[in-house]
């Protein structure tokens, strides 16, 4: 405890110093440029306005599109950017400090020929003609000042409608009734498999973050109308988008948390290159020792974003994100039943990840060119000894494993005579070795798996999209196809096995109203760890097995209403319907209820023969910053279920009925700003434990836990769980930097959802016992599961 006294006693300390070192300025000297051009070609947009929303205070673009607007007192600013023959834009809360100017770049698309001679009147939201449903864009301030949040936007999307949360320390994506394993992420164009540390190998989830908000511009959250470009995805598609480094000098930013350090570099490298690059390390290990806490987790992350303007038409981006993790027991913190049990049953992990990639545009009088070529990797192990004595007898799990990822992709955007057409192809050439030594309980009783795979795969799609708006733009209309392919097994490499068509359609009523539509087919593939697992004999199984693409069938249909003061309201149905989702024979269970915890999923034999079906409805109240207020009111009623052993329908791991979220802040004078978010969830389903197999001696020795009934798949549900997260942020701008403190304490009442685990009954001497009525079982005990922790953050971000 006292070193948690020590980080918040330097933190406040520093932040006392650094400020007696100069004083406030509150004078207008901010600066806001940048340059306005044609989404379509790169063109300057000559003589545009962009002026500061409800204000008369802006500018106007010059011959080469180019903007400044100086005398600003730094704070939050929208801008509203329009030209006659092109559609109006706003930029929500761009931050004008002292110390840099904003370099807000601005592309604007052109309206339809009918309209060529007007101003087409902006939404204040994010809409595309392919995705007029599911999407919601988020910005970088509102990472930021999310409560409860962390500065991680894995937690700020629970914010949104139809998004479920699991545990209160874990960032899985579970949206709209999908299992974790089933959104894709992409940067900048180029997809990372995982935005998590300590990540889970066959889905998606881990406890922390990796990407640093200082990188992203915005977020566009996708839950449906997935775009013809976007593949292998299921149930959600984030695409990040990143700022480019100042142009004008160096700047370096130092942000410090409760849990971890990081620093961030940006600035011009000569004319055309701009950079930003930035580390993070935690220094958890420390703050969980002095919590007397049994493991003592590490993570390190690095990121860099580089771009070359090589000229109007050509532009060519470097993306590059990596981590490092590890996770060590504490073996001194042992006293309690909740450490022992810890102790247990935690592994040693080490796990470190990579992407890397180029980013080339070419763009055309009427289009541009996009090719991307990158390469991934993760590198994975863990290893456990029973009674953590490290001795061969003793040796319980040995799991190496290593997933390597190059892909290349090409795309083309264009617009013929008001079509908007893109097109293009994918190919990816991957690669998966696994070494797998595990004790585990079957059905039948104690086994040993113990075996090494190691496979190539090609992968290859094409796509297109044609869009086009009708009747004054009212009537959006959007047809996409794509199919996708590999060289893994005969069952999956017809591409007319999976075509994937996908249709949209918007009707705007009036200026303020709109119904929206889309349906499609989707197809993903199952994790490397079902197609790379193999038996003793050197056979890949699931690949005799047939396994093949999992199909989704999405229908989304809603309702859009655009206020006139930043906010709008909306009500969508979905229904999705799943089919060839792998079922593991070892557990009979269904590979949709997996992927909410730490560990490995997918890696034993299943059968591609399961169907599922999410469906529900969700409503939307959104306030973008308006007067100085923003907020979101989300409401989810969804029901997720999949096909158990017998055939049945039966609740999913993430069925949760009713989802209530609120969200909103205000921000007051002398830059003090003040936020609260607050969460209601039904309770998830779960399955309870089979005492009597868990409790076997020979069982306990390897898996000392309860294990799950499957019999009794999800039959029990947890209470209804709710949280309250509140945030404060000071900011002070001074002439050549800029400093903002922030307390953020997340889930204020200590509530969890979890399970109470099934532990030794030990006697005085904490010896374990064996059972009075079966002489070859311990006798075992319910531990009840205490509550979840209060989380304080006091941070300090300097910016020059």
């Amino acid at each position: 405890m006292s070193k948690i006294i020590l980080i918040f006693s330097t933190l406040f300390i520093f932040s006392s110093y650094i400020m007696a070192q100069g004083t406030e300025i509150s004078d207008g000297n901010g600066i806001i440029q940048g340059r306005v051009y044609n989404s379509l070609n790169n063109e300057p947009v000559m003589f545009a306005n962009v002026i500061i929303q409800g204000t008369s205070t802006g500018a106007t673009t010059d011959i080469d599109g180019n903007y400044t607007i100086t005398g600003l007192t730094p704070g939050l600013y929208n801008l509203q950017v329009s030209y006659v023959g092109f559609r109006e834009k706003i930029v929500y809360e761009t931050q004008v400090s002292n110390s840099k100017p904003a370099q807000i770049d601005i592309a604007l698309e052109e309206a339809s020929e009918d309209l060529e001679e007007v101003v087409v009147k902006a939404s204040p939201f994010n809409k595309t003609e392919e995705s007029p449903v599911s999407l919601r864009t988020i910005g970088t301030a509102e990472i930021q000042r999310n409560p409860g949040g962390g500065r991680d936007i894995s937690k700020v999307v629970q914010s949104l409608p139809g998004v479920t949360s699991t545990a209160s320390f874990r960032n899985d994506l579970l949206i709209r009734g999908g299992a974790p394993n089933e959104n894709r992420f992409y940067l900048d164009e180029v997809e990372v498999p995982n935005i998590n540390h300590f990540a889970t190998q066959g889905a998606s989830g881990g406890p922390v973050g990796l990407i640093n908000v200082d990188f992203i511009r915005e977020v566009d959250f996708f839950s449906g109308a997935f775009p013809a470009n976007r593949g292998n995805a299921l149930s959600s598609v984030f695409n990040f988008k990143q700022k480019t480094g100042r142009q004008d000098r160096l700047g370096f930013t130092a942000t410090l948390g409760s849990s971890d350090a990081g620093v961030t570099l940006e600035g011009p490298i000569g004319e055309k290159t701009t950079f930003l690059v930035s580390a993070r390390q935690s220094y958890l290990q420390f703050l969980f020792q002095a919590l007397d806490l049994p493991f003592l987790p590490t993570y390190n992350d690095f990121q860099a974003n580089v771009k070359v303007k090589l000229n109007q038409k050509n532009e060519l981006k470097f993306i590059g994100l990596g981590a490092i993790d590890n996770f060590k027991l504490n073996l001194e913190a042992n006293e309690t039943e909740d450490q022992q049990f810890i102790l247990d049953n935690l592994p040693v992990n080490e796990q470190w990840n990579y992407t890397n990639g180029l980013v080339y545009k070419h763009y055309q009088e009427n289009g541009y060119w996009t090719f991307v070529l990158s390469r991934n990797m993760l590198n994975n192990s863990a290893i456990k000894y029973e009674n953590n004595v490290e001795e061969d007898e003793n040796l319980v799990l040995d799991y190496k494993s290593q997933e390597i990822e190059n892909k290349f992709r090409a795309e083309h955007t264009t617009n013929v005579k008001g079509f908007k057409a893109t097109y293009g192809l994918n190919y990816e050439f991957a690669k998966y070795n696994n070494s797998t030594f595990s004790k585990v309980i079957t059905p039948a009783g104690p086994q040993t798996i113990n075996y090494s795979s190691e496979f190539n795969m090609n992968k290859y799609g094409l796509f297109g999209q044609l869009s086009r708006k009708f009747i004054d733009e009212k009537l959006i209309v959007s047809l996409g196809l794509r199919t996708d392919a590999n060289s893994y097994s005969g069952e999956m490499s017809n591409p007319l096995q999976q075509l994937s068509p996908r249709f949209s359609l918007a009707y705007a009523l009036n200026k303020a109203l709109a119904l929206n539509f889309n349906t499609g087919i989707y197809y993903q593939l199952p994790p490397y760890t079902v197609l790379g697992y193999q038996d003793e004999n050197g056979n890949f199984v699931n690949k005799e097995n047939g396994v093949s693409y999992i199909r989704n069938t999405h229908f989304v249909g809603g309702l859009e209403w655009n206020t006139a003061s930043n906010s709008k309201i909306t009500v969508e149905g979905f229904y999705k319907k799943y089919d060839n989702y792998p079922f593991l024979l070892r557990d009979s269970i269904n590979l949709a209820n997996l992927g909410g915890d730490f560990g490995v999923i997918g890696n034993e034999p299943v059968v591609s023969n399961k169907q599922g079906r999410t469906y529900g409805l969700e409503m939307l109240f959104q306030q973008r910053l308006y007067k100085g207020y923003y907020g979101i009111v989300s409401y989810t009623l969804g029901w997720s279920e999949f096909e158990d052993k017998n055939g049945d329908f039966v609740s999913s791991s993430w069925d949760s009925r009713h989802i209530v979220n609120v969200t909103g802040g205000k921000r007051f004078k002398k830059n003090w700003e003040m936020g609260l978010s607050w969460r209601m969830q039904s309770g998830l389903p779960y399955t309870p434990f089979d005492v009597e197999r868990s409790s076997l001696i020979a069982n306990w020795s390897i898996n000392p836990q309860g294990l799950l009934d499957w019999d009794r798949l999800n039959t029990e549900r947890f209470s209804a769980n709710h949280a309250l997260d509140i945030r404060v942020d000071k900011k002070w701008f001074f002439k050549k930097w800029s400093l903002n403190l922030f307390l953020d304490i997340e889930n204020i009442y200590g509530n969890t959802i979890q399970q109470d685990v099934l532990v030794l009954d030990r006697d005085v001497e904490g010896n374990a016992q064996i059972s009075t009525s079966n002489p070859d079982a311990f006798q075992t005990k319910f531990l009840t599961t205490e509550n979840g922790i209060t989380q304080p953050t006091l941070g300090i971000i300097v910016a020059f």
